[in-house]
């Protein structure tokens, strides 16, 4: 096992098995953008298979959590921390910083080089609409999800029924995406290649990493009685630890100018958290609602909702819708922690 590789060479520290947890992320987030030139086109590669790598960390989390007998509230508030983080905090900042500009701006070719320009040009905007039409189905499937799961939480519990049928409308949505992928490859007569089944091992021994790492990371937070880093705040501080690997790519990518990367790599993140993760929880262990669940429900709503409303209106996120992302998010962590 990991965990007694890592006693054996005297590093048993938090801090340890947070690198571990971050550079298995990564590591596996790297080896599906490789997928790329091995069979799945970038649209299928962020609605498909990256959420559920993205969001392997809150599925383990929700099995880690059954098997120590732990808290339904803290699978609810980390799934709830992480898609609202993605949606305000990690989308809002790289906006301020570098602007998210999906759609490229509007400029008329002159003189000679017009001509020439005018196919690229032509090109470019196309694939950018494309991009901006996927986000648009993603964001939309988003805030259904999440409005369906505030519905059903209204009576302050998720039943098994509604565990049911949360699963139901994941796996509905997801026939989707594979259906997308297949028609694809079949329409260009690709194939996958054995660089993508050996990419798919590495991915497999970068989820077992993460397993180590979060259950050794449970059991140490769950044996912190005092502070803030303690058993008390288990779904809070869970949810940002996932929420990091997230935050990496989408500063890495604004840095880029890459504003559909940076999109893509957050929203469909969600898909797998809300409603595929709770759905298996609450299927599991049926489990009484948290007060700051609806409001963490109701602002991931209306954030997908600024954000469909800024794709088609703007083309992107304006800084100035960045900013008051971001300081909704704050009022959200005040309203579940600080007050």
């Amino acid at each position: 096992m990991l965990s007694d590789l890592i006693d054996s060479l005297s590093l048993t520290h938090p801090v340890t098995y947070v690198g571990v947890f971050l550079l298995a992320s990564l590591l596996m987030l790297w080896r599906l953008e490789a997928m790329l030139d091995q069979g799945l086109e970038g649209t299928a590669l962020g609605t498909l298979v990256t959420p559920y790598c993205s969001g392997l960390g809150n599925l383990l989390f929700v099995f880690i959590i059954v098997q120590r007998g732990g808290k339904a509230e803290e699978v609810l508030t980390n799934c709830l921390v992480n898609n609202v983080t993605n949606l305000t905090l990690v989308l809002g900042l790289p906006a301020v910083i570098w602007g998210l500009q999906v759609m490229p701006g509007s400029r008329k070719p002159s003189g000679k080089s017009g001509g020439k320009k005018a196919g690229k040009a032509g090109s470019a905007a196309m694939g950018a609409q494309i991009n901006r039409l996927s986000l648009l189905l993603t964001l939309g499937a988003g805030v259904f999800f999440s409005g369906t799961t505030w519905l059903m939480a209204q009576n302050h519990r998720l039943s098994r029924t509604d565990g049911l049928v949360l699963i139901g409308l994941f796996l509905f949505w997801q026939s989707f995406q594979v259906y997308d992928v297949l028609k694809h490859n079949v329409s260009r007569r690709i194939s996958f290649g054995l660089g993508f089944y050996v990419d798919a091992v590495v991915v497999l021994l970068s989820a077992w990493a993460l397993y180590e790492s979060i259950d050794w990371l449970v059991a140490w937070i769950s044996a912190q009685k005092g502070g803030f880093i303690s058993a008390e705040h288990l779904g809070w501080l869970s949810g940002w630890l996932m929420v990091m690997p997230n935050a990496l790519l989408a500063f890495y990518w604004g840095w880029k100018r890459r504003a559909d990367v940076v999109y893509t790599s957050q929203v469909g993140d969600g898909h797998v958290s809300i409603p595929l993760s709770l759905g298996l929880y609450a299927l599991l262990m049926p489990a009484a609602v948290p007060a700051v669940f609806a409001h963490g429900l109701e602002l991931l709503v209306g954030a997908g909702v600024v954000h469909m409303f800024c794709l088609l209106a703007f083309g992107g996120l304006p800084r100035w819708i960045g900013a008051g992302l971001v300081a909704a998010y704050g009022w959200f962590v005040w309203d579940g922690v600080l007050s």
